[in-house]
């Protein structure tokens, strides 16, 4: 009977083409990989040990024929180098006792990314900026070389059997188990441990120290809000493990004036009904301390809620600063307080206004002249001046029958 165990690890059928096999890899090395999941240390070794195998085309010639006997055969009689080479890849799984290791080959271990958040203004994504910061790291201990002490010194840790972590089984029911497995509280998952005097004096067996590094960030114009800027490689270091990056996560602070759209800049502004009859001109300080100096065209007339256009003075773009998005302008009216003006002067303003509409006023006993009073919240929302009526009826009705409901008449 055909062996699949390998084909099956990943998911695929013994058709699969080298593509559909990377695949899959992928898929499975970003689910299981101890960086992201630290239980799943053995299920990523039988991963890597699949794919590493199914990838080479000898190695798979000889598992489709003979399984993995065949490929422990090979190994032993120089088909893929010596036996122990042959253990140290591919871990002790698939029943094969005393093979240790990640399995697969495939280059180093990368550690994870460090983010660091860096907060700018809109006037530093606007001009740039370079900004220093400061920040701890783990680097490999120059004293011992990251060996954590003495060489040789180091054994196999007895608590997981040099496996890096334990494997406990606790029952769940009747008839079934259930199998937790957890990073060796004695060798923190390293497999090896060393004696009390053979620590490295500098790193206290740890492999690794602390050390202050300050970086040059640089916000070039027109960054965004979100932005990742990387440093490659000057994430923590861990003996045998490439470096992470960090990434610096730019977060833009609010902006008490303008409001950023992608690379247009929006502002609102207030003027008075005598400027937005009859002209006006006020300054903004830009984003780069300039000045601005906006002004109406003669005879305009500006409406509430009038969106205005300045070409080019907006963001300028990332990589190309010297194109700038717009800067808009959302005007807003202030109109002035009642009773501004006496009678005379309403006569002169309505001369030079348009004229107002022509209103037919209808005659008769179905016409009524009513008052135009000022709205008072404390009195009850739109919607609520009804209700709030009756209640109050329904509430006189109450205290004059003795605080009893009305009765009401049954019609037959």
């Amino acid at each position: 009977m055909a062996d699949n165990r390998l084909y099956e690890v990943l998911g695929v059928n013994r058709n699969a083409s080298d593509a559909e096999l990377k695949k899959a890899y992928r898929k499975l090395a970003k689910e299981f990989h101890p960086d992201k999941n630290p239980t799943a240390g053995e299920k990523f070794k039988e991963i890597s040990f699949a794919y590493e195998t199914l990838s080479n085309p000898e190695k798979r010639e000889v598992y489709d024929r003979h399984g993995l006997d065949g490929l422990k055969e090979g190994a032993g009689g120089g088909g893929f180098g010596n036996g122990s080479m042959f253990e140290d890849l591919f871990g002790g799984f698939f029943g094969f006792p005393g093979m240790s290791g990640m399995g697969g080959g495939r280059g180093r271990r990368r550690g994870e990314d460090t983010l660091h958040p860096l907060r700018v203004s809109l006037e530093d994504l606007y001009n740039g900026k370079t900004s220093k910061l400061q920040l701890s790291k783990t680097v490999v201990c120059k004293k011992c070389n990251g060996m954590g002490g003495k060489s040789g010194a180091s054994q196999r840790c007895k608590k997981c059997n040099g496996r890096g972590v334990q494997v406990q089984l606790r029952q769940i029911g009747p008839g079934m188990v259930q199998q937790l497995q957890s990073i060796c509280s004695d060798c923190h998952g390293e497999g090896e441990v060393l004696r009390e005097k053979d620590r490295c004096p500098d790193c206290k067996g740890k492999k690794v120290c602390n050390e202050t590094k300050i970086l040059e960030v640089h916000v070039d114009k027109g960054m965004r809000d979100g932005q990742k800027i990387p440093f490659r490689g000057e994430g923590d270091q861990q003996p045998g493990v490439e470096a992470g990056d960090v990434i610096i996560v730019l977060q833009q602070k609010e902006h008490e004036v303008f409001t950023r759209k992608d690379t247009d800049l929006v502002m609102e502004y207030n003027i008075s009904l005598t400027e937005a009859l009859c002209g006006f001109q006020f300054v903004i300080k830009h984003l780069d301390g300039r000045d601005l100096v906006i002004h109406s065209q003669p005879g305009e007339v500006i409406s509430p809620g009038k969106l205005k256009m300045v070409a080019e003075e907006g963001m300028p773009r990332y990589r190309n600063p010297f194109e700038k998005g717009n800067l808009y302008i959302n005007f807003n009216i202030t109109f002035p307080e009642k009773n501004f003006a006496s009678d005379e002067q309403l006569k002169m303003l309505e001369a030079v206004l348009p004229p107002r509409p022509h209103i037919e006023i209808p005659t008769g006993e179905d016409v009524e002249e009513v008052n135009l009073v000022e709205f008072d919240a404390s009195r009850g929302g739109i919607g609520r001046g009804a209700g709030a009526r009756s209640e109050a009826y329904d509430e006189d009705d109450e205290d004059a029958h003795g605080g009893h409901p009305r009765m009401q008449c049954q019609h037959q």
